[in-house]
């Protein structure tokens, strides 16, 4: 098989509103986004024959569940527990699936729930072997392994809270043309620098807010997309990787550095062909390692990246151009396809806030599954604007 992924169509980018707390449950905001993809689309329920699902508060279901509870009988389906990886490799997986003939539409869905006091509860049974790491201190959740990781960048490359703050700005500036943004006041650096402590060095407005909502997109061949005369926009290239860097004892790097040069290779572009960047933040040291490890800058310069370069929709690099999860909020593991639908959506002209001028070209990257001392689960693809 090509290593490529010619012929593959990406579209319909699809969010179900976010809701701070809800008694919904996972499986119907699931529900709602895949019967909002079939109707933004025309599509039958019966031509769906593929679903990638990732979701945190659906289990003990799975995507095999939902082909019950939606009435959908199913010849490909994938169950992503990959966090905010899962639309990257559910969208390289789905590709796979058309290019090989096993599926014709594929529906690649994240969504959760969010129950007050819930947050607690998940925290505490995210993972056997992260909380058996800590015992029997006890397992505080991911804003205590975060802030580890956070301290050990800092004192590595001289990071300051500032740096970190011009992203958590910026983001909020673009999140600030986004209606479906939870948090869009705009943010001064003097607001973030006196913003309380949550885990030092990790403040408040390092850290997302925990919410309800869906993000979905649909993936089929170009001559499908076409037929149906829908904006959609190419695969050029996408890659995954899992426990990279296993010897480091706290992870400063992701497998994004493993497999950069593979991923561009395979598009036939660069760092500096992007339009647009859409990181997975749900810490802004994590968005920032996603900079350095994709090539946008080089190890440790990320904070002069920072200091140096506008990441707003208008900018020189517009990053996370929805606002990313530190503003748009975090709704699971929806928050992982954010990134893919936000670029879904600037690549097809269907942008909810600022639309990034002339935008055809554009990276999505994820990471996900965090253990004691690291995401274990690392991806990233390009799309291309279809025609461009």
């Amino acid at each position: 098989m090509s290593q490529d992924y010619a012929g593959v169509a990406v579209l319909a980018p699809v969010t179900i509103a976010y809701e701070r707390y809800s008694d919904h449950g996972a499986a119907w905001f699931i529900g709602r986004c895949v019967a909002e993809l079939l109707s933004a689309t025309g599509i039958d329920k019966a031509q769906l024959d593929g679903l990638a699902v990732s979701s945190l508060t659906l289990a003990p279901d799975s995507a095999v569940s939902l082909s019950e509870h939606f009435g959908m009988t199913l010849r490909w389906a994938e169950h992503l527990p990959m966090g905010g990886a899962s639309a990257v490799v559910s969208l390289r997986r789905a590709a796979r699936a058309i290019q090989a003939g096993d599926a014709n539409v594929v529906a690649c869905v994240a969504g959760d729930t969010q129950v007050k006091g819930g947050f607690q509860s998940l925290i505490e049974n995210f993972s056997r072997f992260s909380a058996e790491a800590v015992y029997p201190y006890g397992a505080a959740g991911p804003n205590t392994v975060f802030a580890l990781i956070t301290r050990a960048y800092m004192d590595q490359y001289g990071a300051t809270r500032e740096d970190f703050g011009r992203l958590c700005i910026a983001q909020r500036d673009n999140a600030s043309h986004n209606p479906l943004a939870l948090l869009r006041r705009p943010l001064s650096m003097q607001d973030y620098l006196d913003a309380r402590p949550v885990a030092e060095p990790v403040h408040l407005y390092d850290c997302v807010m925990p919410c309800a909502g869906a993000e979905g997109f649909l993936v089929t061949s170009t001559e499908r997309a076409r037929s149906l005369g829908l904006p959609y926009a190419e695969l050029l290239a996408a890659e995954e990787r899992h426990n990279a860097w296993p010897e480091d004892p706290v992870q400063l790097r992701g497998g994004w550095a493993q497999f950069r040069d593979a991923l561009y290779a395979t598009a036939g572009l660069g760092p500096g062909d992007m339009h647009f960047v859409q990181t997975y933040d749900d810490y802004p040291v994590i968005a920032l390692q996603q900079l350095e490890d994709l090539g946008f800058c080089a190890k440790g310069e990320g904070p002069a990246f920072l200091r140096n370069t506008d990441l707003r929709c208008t900018g020189e690099l517009p990053m996370n151009t929805c606002g990313g999860q530190l503003s748009a909020g975090q709704a699971g593991f929806a928050g992982g396809h954010l990134g893919t639908v936000e670029a879904l959506r600037q690549l097809t002209g269907q942008a909810l806030g600022q639309q990034v001028a002339g935008a055809k070209v554009g990276l999505a990257s994820g990471y996900g599954m965090v253990n004691y001392d690291r995401c274990l689960c690392s991806a990233a693809a390009i799309l291309g604007a279809q025609d461009r």
